[in-house]
């Protein structure tokens, strides 16, 4: 019986805990699944031809909002060619009103639904033996098929899926890390706990209430492994990692006394929920041990209600600000566009507070209406219109206009390219102060960026460059002097650029300093004492030396200065080259 589990990835990556979970959970089988990943970006024809040639007689599916119009192709093509073959699929997409989708998806058998380690085990075996009824194993809806027509179209459902204890499921990654390992490059995801204690309206997390935790001896075990394989990322996919303080802190405390200094670990936390003990442990790790990611969604408190969300930013604001102030934890906070009760003027607001609280990342998110979720259900009471396709994403609400939603969705490209890519951190905390908010700031950017750019077009980061450029221009020649230097240093902050920006082309005079300062410094060692066996012109290759006509580390003032960029030892939460401020 030749099984297939099929894991179709937003992003090479990434990995699919659901099927590495499923497979690890009925070893009895191991030499029968086998496990296909790919991602959304292949080509339907590809991934058919990979399901194809494994003849499967049983194949299942994740599916989620980025792969679910995937899915069902794929799908629809298997069951036309293998119509033998039983098709199956789990996973958020599918959960909810099974009914309906089985209707509409006759190239599909079945669903699992909810947690389907226990389910799965029975479904194999029902298969296997032959033996036994769908009807009772739970966790399924089903097409019945009693040879009738119409009776074909029935469906089953059968109650809800048995919740495994995570004690006795296990480590799915053991085993897997070999020389064929499938991971070089990629992030692991981990679980030590399923469920939050939160009942956020808009998330599918809050319809199943409680939280269950693997026992912490074996996390500590488990990530003995990713430690012991110098894994380069792990994401706990916890939904609130540190709902429980105590737990938080002995994981964390494990973490900083097994480092490796390579592994990082991503945690998603409540910020609002960060204790005085979790704060000392995260001030005393080494910088990029781990990166939170905390969810703020609007600082407005009546969308906070409204959302059934605890969390408010007054509560939130000062452990950010503490754990920013230690220089050692990368930290990505989110907020939400098309939630209730925030309009424009309301949305501005909140993305000002938390951009003030300058984290790595600020991620600029728009609300999605998911089947199941208490929000679905509120749609009308709110005046949310949605996409209906996946992801779907929020067009309008009573508060917030599609033009709107629109415009902040050209607010949100260039805020990922200008801020969360880091490239451009000097010249955007400069470039603020002329403007009333930083909301404003990227508004006006955001225009400027649309009236000066194709749709469609891919640009380069020195185009980008020249983009920010003009705009800042705009606020006047002394001050865009300024902006030009502070680009420039943006630019070779992050790398040794092999193309100059054409505003700053260096003069035989600046590259004879340039040589005389390395040749000096390959025989006193004043900047670069770690290159003690290299020549001046292989220092000169490893670093960079630029020449400044503005105070670019302080005040912006005018001021001559010569800045040196060692590519060789860069920050680890901002990757930013380190630099010395050197006399000519």
């Amino acid at each position: 019986m030749k099984i297939v589990l099929v894991a179709i990835n937003a992003k090479y990556i990434h990995s699919n805990l659901a099927v590495y979970s499923l497979k690890a959970s009925v070893p009895e089988y191991e030499d029968k699944i086998t496990l296909i990943e790919c991602t959304v970006n292949q080509q339907p024809e590809e991934i058919f031809s990979m399901i194809f040639r494994e003849q499967p007689k049983l194949l299942f599916f994740s599916c989620y909002i980025w792969n679910r119009e995937l899915v069902l192709e794929t799908a629809e093509n298997v069951k036309k060619v293998l119509p033998e073959t039983k098709i199956w699929a789990g996973g958020p997409e599918v959960s909810w009103e099974p009914a309906g989708f089985l209707k509409e998806n006759p190239q599909f058998d079945g669903l699992m639904r909810g947690e389907g380690e226990k389910t799965f085990a029975k479904l194999l075996q029902y298969y296997e033996t032959g033996s036994g009824r769908l009807e009772d194993i739970p966790g399924l809806a089903f097409r019945r098929d009693a040879g009738g027509q119409e009776e074909t179209r029935m469906i089953s459902e059968t109650g809800p899926a048995l919740l495994p204890d995570l004690d006795e499921l296990p480590f799915v990654y053991r085993g897997l890390m070999g020389e064929e390992a499938p991971f070089e490059n990629r992030i692991l995801y981990y679980e030590s706990s399923r469920g939050c204690p939160f009942g956020c309206s808009y998330c599918l997390s809050s319809v199943e209430k409680g939280v269950r935790f693997r026992r912490i001896e074996l996390v500590e075990e488990e990530l003995s492994f990713f430690l012991e394989k110098k894994v380069k990322q792990v994401k706990f996919v916890d939904r609130t990692f540190n709902c429980s303080p105590s737990r938080t802190v002995r994981i964390w405390k494990y973490l900083q006394k097994h480092d490796n200094g390579i592994t990082n670990f991503h945690f998603e936390i409540s910020g609002d929920l960060l204790t005085e003990d979790e704060i000392t442990v995260l001030s005393a790790m080494r910088p990029g041990l781990v990166q939170l990611e905390i969810g703020v969604q609007s600082v407005n408190e009546k969308t906070l209600e409204a959302i059934g969300r605890q969390a408010f930013f007054d509560k939130i604001q000062e452990p950010v600000r503490r754990i920013a102030k230690t220089g050692r934890v990368h930290q990505h906070l989110d907020l939400i566009a098309g939630l209730p009760w925030e309009d424009m003027e309301s949305f501005a607001d909140s993305f000002n507070q938390v951009y003030g609280l300058h984290p790595q990342e600020l991620q600029l998110g728009f609300l999605k209406v998911l089947k199941g979720s208490p929000l679905y259900r509120e749609t009308e009471k709110y005046g949310i219109i949605y996409r209906s396709r996946p992801p779907y994403e929020v067009l309008q609400t009573k508060w917030m206009t599609c033009e709107e939603l629109l415009k902040l969705k050209e607010i949100e490209e260039v805020l990922e390219i200008y801020y969360n890519s880091g490239q451009y951190r000097f010249t955007m905390r400069a470039l603020e102060k002329s403007f009333p908010s930083p909301f404003s700031m990227y508004e006006n950017l955001a225009a400027y960026r649309k009236r000066h750019t194709e749709p469609g077009r891919k640009y380069s980061r020195l185009q980008r460059m020249e983009l920010l450029r003009g705009f800042a221009l705009l606020k006047g020649r002394e001050q865009g002097q300024l902006y030009e230097e502070l680009l420039v240093f943006d630019l070779y902050l992050r790398e040794k650029a092999k193309s100059r920006p054409f505003w700053k082309e260096t003069d035989a005079d600046e590259r004879e300093k340039a040589a005389e300062f390395y040749k000096k410094e390959a025989e006193e060692r004043k900047y670069l004492p770690e290159y003690r066996e290299r020549s001046w012109k292989q220092l000169m290759h490893m670093t960079h030396l630029e020449h400044f006509h503005f105070d670019v580390l302080g005040k912006g003032e005018r001021k001559d200065s010569w800045i040196l960029f060692d590519y060789g030892r860069r920050n680890p939460l901002t990757y930013d080259a380190k630099i010395y401020e050197v006399g000519e």
